[in-house]
């Protein structure tokens, strides 16, 4: 099943200050799959093209003295992919570090369903410091929508 975008309910507490929110669906034939193994999945291969975004991102927020991929993965927490994990549980993993410009999670969640199925969630959480958050994610937005669908065609 290809990742479809669903409801988002607000406030959440993996981020409760949360100014802005999404959440993309998918089904798998995966009846055991655990939220953490699910965003290993999704993470811990990314395409070459998302590797792309992801490299000119770095580069144009450096600049504004924005977090790139090699300080997130230096803090010292452990990581799924690129992104320190905060929490995990078996049906649900928090992902996410704050900026300056905003904070973000992103919440992998289960759900064991019938016929051996599992739902994957994945919803991202923002909450915008200043104007430059909110420019960085009008601008971005676009491309985390393509992203997230990718991520979780990968699951």
């Amino acid at each position: 099943m290809k990742a479809r975008e669903i409801a988002t309910k607000m406030p959440h507490p993996a981020l409760p200050g949360a100014d802005w929110a999404d959440c993309f669906e998918t089904r798998v034939a995966q009846p055991q799959l655990t939220a953490e193994a699910a965003a290993r999945r999704a993470f811990e291969r990314m395409p070459k093209w998302v590797d792309g975004l992801m490299a000119l991102r770095n580069l144009l927020v450096r600049p504004f003295g924005l977090q790139g991929d090699a300080e997130v993965a230096t803090a010292g927490s452990p990581r799924v992919g690129m992104f320190p994990l905060l929490s995990t549980e078996p049906g649900e993993t928090v992902l996410g570090f704050d900026d300056r410009h905003l904070d973000f999670r992103i919440v992998v969640q289960t759900e064991a369903l019938e016929n051996q199925q599992t739902a994957v969630r994945m919803m991202t959480l923002i909450r915008r410091h200043n104007m430059l958050g909110r420019m960085y994610l009008a601008v971005i937005t676009p491309f985390h929508k393509l992203i997230v669908k990718s991520t979780l065609s990968r699951v």
